[in-house]
């Protein structure tokens, strides 16, 4: 019996979102009121689960179904290779960081897999990054012209961040170049979902 490649996917896709939630195959069954043989043969790839099982493992899940199945989706490292790198516009225009990414974002978000989620993690790190970058030279600014005292610290942690945002982009473009696409951005304040 031929299994297609989506089938395959889509049977480790649901296991792994059903071991990422911690539960057994039972505890899946009994909370989508789907019968325990039918996941298990789902979860091996011998079956397709139809429309309404489908909708009942993703609901109790909590994932898209869209999303799993990746309808009309390509996947393209290359493409999210340059998203990554993208951020570094900010060492040259002032939000750039934010602007060209979300632009990429955007276009590209329903094309190609894994690019929403990993889109809306570089995104949301990018406005936190550019919130503490902006506070903590506009407090060092403000102390130095008032003279109260010296907050050399600010300054360091500024500069900190500014070579923070230059590692993490490259490092996660070349994870997403050997074909690790999933977020790895830390997740501080969610912006964008």
């Amino acid at each position: 019996m031929f299994i297609s490649k989506m089938m395959k996917e889509l049977g480790t896709k649901l296991k792994e979102a059903r071991t990422r939630k911690g539960f057994s195959q039972e505890d899946l069954a009994e909370r989508s009121q789907v019968n325990l043989r039918t996941i298990q043969r789902i979860e091996n790839n011998q079956n397709e689960p139809r429309g309404k099982t489908l909708n009942l493992l993703c609901h109790v899940l909590e994932i898209n179904t869209e999303d799993l199945l990746d309808y009309g989706k390509h996947e393209d490292r290359q493409f999210i290779v340059f998203f990554h790198l993208s951020v570094l516009t900010f060492l040259v225009i002032p939000l750039g960081n934010i602007i060209l990414p979300l632009i990429l974002w955007l276009t590209k978000k329903d094309k190609i897999i894994d690019l929403k989620n990993v889109g809306a993690a570089l995104l949301n790190f990018q406005i936190n990054w550019s919130i503490l970058s902006f506070i903590s030279i506009a407090i060092y600014t403000y102390m130095k012209i008032m003279h109260y005292g010296v907050f050399e610290i600010l300054l360091y942690i500024f500069f900190g961040l500014q070579i923070l945002n230059i590692t993490f982009p490259i490092y996660f473009a070349i994870k997403a170049k050997q074909g690790k696409t999933k977020s790895l951005y830390p997740n501080l304040l969610k912006w964008i979902d």
